[in-house]
């Protein structure tokens, strides 16, 4: 498995956890930090992405909930919902990562982690954003 490949699932894991337990990304990510710091510093994307996608997290949340054609954030699954945080945080602001490797890395992790429709969703909004990246206020 790719470095990147396996910093994404890393990231995912902490936004999934930071979500569950009500707390920033970020303090999730220090205190699995403390024991696995050799783990983070070989994925330093999963840090990049789990910063990222605290950061940016409102305009990610508003742009996912004004394009998910009937569905509403609160109703996707949670690991739906923060596999598009993150898909759209490197779609939208990472310049170093193709758009189609960002939507195509979402689509494994859905197909790996989700539902049976959640690659296809997955897919669909993110590509959605990609044809409207050139118009979207960041």
């Amino acid at each position: 498995m790719a470095a990147r490949t396996k910093a994404r699932k890393l990231a995912l894991d902490i936004l999934f956890a930071a979500e569950l337990r009500e707390e920033e990304p970020t303090a999730v990510l220090a205190a699995r930090g403390r024991p696995n710091q050799d783990e983070l510093a070989e994925y330093p994307h999963a840090v990049r992405l789990i910063e990222g996608v605290q950061e940016n997290r409102d305009r990610i949340d508003g742009l996912i909930a004004e394009y998910a054609t009937g569905w509403t954030l609160e109703r996707m699954p949670a690991v739906d919902r923060n596999v598009l945080r993150m898909g759209a945080y490197e779609l939208l602001w990472v310049d170093d990562v193709p758009d189609a490797v960002a939507i195509s890395e979402a689509v494994g992790l859905a197909t790996e982690l989700s539902t049976d429709e959640s690659p296809r969703f997955v897919n669909g909004l993110l590509s959605r954003l990609q044809r409207l990246k050139p118009s979207l206020t960041l």
